[in-house]
């Protein structure tokens, strides 16, 4: 029912199918359909199989049929639900409501003292890997990078933290560890009054490339 609604669509096979690496792209156009299976072959390989070995296919192929399992379902959501609940059980700013994959951290609230030029999520994420290491992903400035007409920086309105969490991969006890890291780095928040200075800039892709120091000492 939701493809009746769209002209084509394109699905990462990574996320709920259970893969790790495809995916697929659908249209109800035949014309786009015979000039995608010709640009195929250019850039992954037949149609038939897109650059993806056979047992990556036969292993998305199960995994499309587990993903509709509802206690898969419920078990995924579940952790992420749990992970939230316990921000907001403890006043930690995240984003309402919690999604079904990941937990936001609203950095712009955990750290509202950090100039926005000083990159207050990715501070933030780099804290939660000095402390607990934890690996998350900013999404604010840094994923937004510069207008590429003007060259000036852009800065969203939400400054973001994503804790995306991997199906089949951690238990409660992990989901608990990672909240208490959390809990700690927002208990000492007040002390956070720096972020961080970019010191190289690449062209694209800032939030995988891009290269950051502190703005603060560190002591000890």
């Amino acid at each position: 029912e939701f493809c009746s609604y769209s002209d084509g669509c394109t699905m990462s096979a990574k996320k709920d199918s259970l893969v790790n690496i495809g995916g697929w792209l659908a249209v109800n156009d035949d014309v786009l359909y015979e000039e995608a299976c010709s640009l195929v072959i250019v850039y992954e390989g037949l149609h038939t199989y897109g650059g993806m070995t056979g047992r990556d296919m036969e292993a998305m192929t199960i995994g499309i049929g587990e993903s509709f399992d509802e206690r898969h379902q419920a078990a995924r959501v579940g952790q992420v639900e749990y992970l939230g609940g316990l921000m907001l059980d403890w006043g930690i700013p995240i984003v309402e409501p919690v999604g079904s994959h990941a937990v936001f951290l609203d950095a712009k609230r955990f750290y509202p003292q950090v100039p926005k030029e000083e990159f207050p999520a990715q501070t933030l994420a780099v804290n939660l890997y000095l402390e607990g290491g934890i690996r998350s992903v900013e999404r604010g400035a840094v994923s937004a990078g510069r207008d590429s007409k003007t060259g000036e920086m852009r800065y969203p309105r939400l400054e973001l933290v994503r804790l995306a969490i991997p199906r089949r991969a951690y238990t409660q006890s992990h989901m608990d560890v990672t909240a208490e890291t959390i809990l700690d780095l927002f208990q000492a928040c007040g002390s956070q009054e720096r972020g961080l200075r970019m010191t190289y800039e690449p062209k694209h892709l800032w939030m995988f490339h891009a290269r950051f120091e502190p703005c603060w000492e560190f002591v000890g």
